[in-house]
């Protein structure tokens, strides 16, 4: 259940303190207190979600292997501190009484406190109304953006270009170069891919506020392989090749040889996994391999086991790479092969 949050009591939590005053009260508007029943559970010890969490009312007990390290109550300095702050969580957060926390995503307060500071931000600026910066809180809420360094993430969201379309409007275009990476901030958009034997186009995906696309063109250095038409008004984000690969791409990437993809199969429950046609899987591949090609895994992802890890190869790793991108994007963790499936060993392959 939500409740309201006290204005006063928000603005001695620390470190949101140091925010300018009207920061302090956009960012009051976009968060809620929830009320969490006596004996339960607030967080567990080793979650790794990325949060401020503070506790507003009640008593909590910090717990480790079920016994009680400390108890923190309601308006005593340690209150204003976020509880068990650290990633993975330390402790268990467990409700004594009744009580009432709130939820802050650290990696957005993070960028409000570095640009509030630098003096080159407010949120002000970037609202219209309650739910404009949604997109941004939906990305950064993504797993994936929890192993990119904060400065990239800073510099990110200081390089994107803001750009507006219309409902029928083409954003990407297949065949042509790529050029920027989009975040949608407003709006729908549908994405296709033309064939010989359906020149109009077949349905791939239709994306909302929060995904992205255009990244497999700049990771890969070749042609947009699909189409991107505005399904209503549409407000993007983009950022350019140069940015996204170096701010974005090449710090997710976990590239791996051949001797570490296998032993990563072999020890860890890890898939081999082909993104190349079918057609070439058919022709070589290293056994006991998935086979999704790259130009449907945006509409196929769901249907993988987020528990299990994957180890993508194509030819030379351009196409894989591309596909460890949006697999991550989807908190699905995965490897790169280096130099493609041409480094398994022969006794490997079928």
């Amino acid at each position: 259940m939500s409740l309201e949050i006290d204005p006063n009591q928000f603005r001695s939590l620390s470190p949101i303190n140091s925010l300018n005053p009207g920061n302090i009260q956009d960012l009051i508007k976009k968060i809620s207190a929830t009320a969490v029943s006596q004996g339960h559970y607030i967080f567990k010890k080793g979650d790794m979600d990325k949060s401020h969490i503070y506790l507003l009312k009640g008593e909590i007990e910090l717990v480790e292997d079920k016994k009680v390290i400390s108890v923190i109550k309601a308006g005593t300095p340690d209150a204003l501190q976020p509880l068990s702050h650290s990633f993975p969580r330390a402790y268990s957060a467990r409700a004594k009484v009744n009580s009432v926390v709130t939820k802050i995503n650290s990696d957005m307060l993070d960028i409000m406190l570095t640009w509030d500071q630098t003096g080159s931000y407010s949120v002000e600026s970037l609202e219209e109304d309650d739910d404009e910066t949604d997109w941004m809180t939906r990305i950064l809420q993504t797993r994936v953006f929890h192993r990119i360094p904060p400065a990239n993430i800073q510099a990110m969201f200081m390089r994107m270009d803001s750009v507006n379309f219309k409902p029928g409007e083409k954003v990407v275009e297949q065949d042509e170069d790529g050029d920027y990476f989009y975040i949608i901030k407003e709006g729908r958009c549908l994405v296709t891919r033309a064939t010989p034997a359906n020149p109009n186009g077949v349905k791939l995906a239709t994306l909302t506020v929060g995904d992205s696309f255009g990244e497999e063109a700049l990771i890969s250095d070749t042609k947009r392989n699909a189409t991107v038409t505005m399904l209503s008004e549409g407000h993007l984000m983009r950022l350019n090749k140069d940015d996204f690969n170096s701010l974005l791409n090449e710090p997710l990437l976990n590239w791996v040889t051949y001797e570490e993809g296998k032993k990563l199969v072999e020890s860890e429950d890890a898939i081999w996994f082909d993104v190349r046609l079918p057609a070439e899987h058919k022709a070589k591949h290293i056994k006991n391999s998935i086979n999704i090609p790259l130009i449907f895994l945006r509409m196929k992802a769901n249907s993988l086991d987020k528990d299990k890890k994957y180890v993508i190869y194509c030819d030379t790793g351009r196409r894989s790479s591309a596909a460890s991108f949006l697999l991550n994007e989807k908190d699905i963790e995965s490897y790169v092969l280096k130099d493609g499936v041409d480094t398994a060993a022969q006794e490997d392959l079928a």
